[in-house]
């Protein structure tokens, strides 16, 4: 992501049923899925590329437990609940990461990764079923934010006290609370700024949480499933707000001065606290019940996203899956063939994997038609075309 600037834990007791493995509590309280500002749209496919305006790597592996059967219509944690019907499928997570600086003079991205989300909860929270958390934060103005979001942000979700029955409210509450410790502290720049992408999974339930453009896309037996919007200036619900505002686009930029219409920080942009801006740190959420057809989930800055298509990532990363079945060589993969066309922003890369398995190969049906061309060379020209 790129700035210019313009010219001249306390949790009671659970009282109630244990669900899922965490205490479902007073399931009254549970409605935060019918506030309009946490509507969600159905995942779009793959789009196009946007128009172009140290080095760190891990891996490790942890597994789900196993959830219990639930029935069609129960309300869980303020997210979407598992159907009885597949009640017995298990992810196992496989994760791996990988960033560069690229062409920038300095490395402002953060990232992070737990696999194993019970080792971060305390035993008051009834956190009973283990979970997982990724997130990528893209700073700009400096290292400041991105790196005091990248260490504190999950430990806010974990103190709210809303955690972890309303997990929504949870989460859009850490995100203020690291958006104001930010204009609060003053070891801290407070004209620092970053995007905020988490995905936080609790038993089968995947919750995406999105302030900025890094973006979050699910492989879908080869399909790619946009779990994030870009929150660009030019975006159009984005363009809407911030003219209703009295703020203005100049060639794509926030006033001129931000490529984003969301992040944390940056509050020499903000103004005070409390007043309503035209930069704004609300998240926007989108939740899926994972299931066997979910096989890997790409979390990039938009560093990424700027010169490849999320249906060509997808694409890609199914490819090496089944060549190495390494999501640590398909985060390097990516940020390596970025570079190629010519990225010029940081990188950062996640790879979260939900099988101990390589995804299976495609089958196509038989027709009498004679086909000149493989699935997986089919899906990779789909892929590439969507890149022209």
């Amino acid at each position: 992501m790129k700035e210019m600037m313009a010219p001249g834990t306390n949790m009671s007791p659970c009282n109630g049923e244990i669900e899922n493995g965490f205490c479902k509590g007073n399931m009254s309280a549970i409605e935060e899925n019918q506030e309009v500002s946490d509507g969600l749209s159905q995942p779009n496919a793959g789009k196009p590329p946007r128009n172009h305006p140290g080095m760190r790597h891990c891996i490790s592996q942890a597994s789900l437990g196993a959830t219990s059967a639930l029935e069609p219509n129960t309300v869980m944690l303020g997210l979407k609940s598992p159907s009885s019907d597949n009640c017995a499928y298990v992810p196992i997570f496989r994760s791996g990461s990988y960033s560069e600086m690229g062409p920038k003079q300095y490395m402002e991205d953060e990232h992070i990764r737990i696999d194993n989300l019970r080792e971060q909860v305390d035993e008051s929270k009834d956190l009973l079923s283990q979970g997982a958390y990724y997130g990528v934060f893209d700073g700009h103005g400096g290292t400041d934010a991105a790196s005091f979001t990248q260490n504190n942000l999950l430990n806010f979700i974990l103190e709210d006290s809303h955690f972890p029955s309303m997990v929504k409210k949870a989460v859009r509450n850490a995100f203020q609370k690291a958006d104001n410790t930010l204009a609060d502290t003053k070891s801290l720049d407070s004209s620092s700024g970053t995007t905020a992408l988490i995905a936080l999974i609790l038993g089968r339930t995947m919750l995406i949480a999105n302030a900025g453009d890094s973006r979050a896309v699910l492989g879908k037996r080869g399909r790619a499933i946009e779990l994030s919007k870009d929150h660009k200036p030019n975006a159009t619900s984005e363009k809407l707000r911030i003219e209703k505002l009295g703020g203005v686009i100049f060639d794509g930029y926030l006033n001129g001065q931000l490529s984003v219409a969301r992040a944390l920080g940056d509050w020499h942009i903000k103004g005070a606290k409390g007043s309503k801006g035209l930069l704004i740190s609300d998240p926007e959420f989108e939740e899926v019940v994972l299931s066997e057809e979910d096989e890997f989930l790409i979390i990039g800055c938009d560093g990424l996203w700027d010169v490849m298509s999320s249906q060509y990532a997808v694409t890609i990363v199914r490819k090496e899956l089944m060549l190495h079945n390494d999501p640590e060589k398909c985060s390097k993969f990516l940020v390596k063939e970025a570079l190629k066309r010519n990225c010029c922003d940081n990188l950062t890369v996640l790879v979260i994997c939900f099988s101990p398995d390589p995804p299976p190969r495609i089958e196509i049906p038989k027709t009498t038609r004679r086909r000149s061309i493989s699935a997986e060379g089919l899906d990779l020209l789909k892929g590439v075309l969507s890149d022209i």
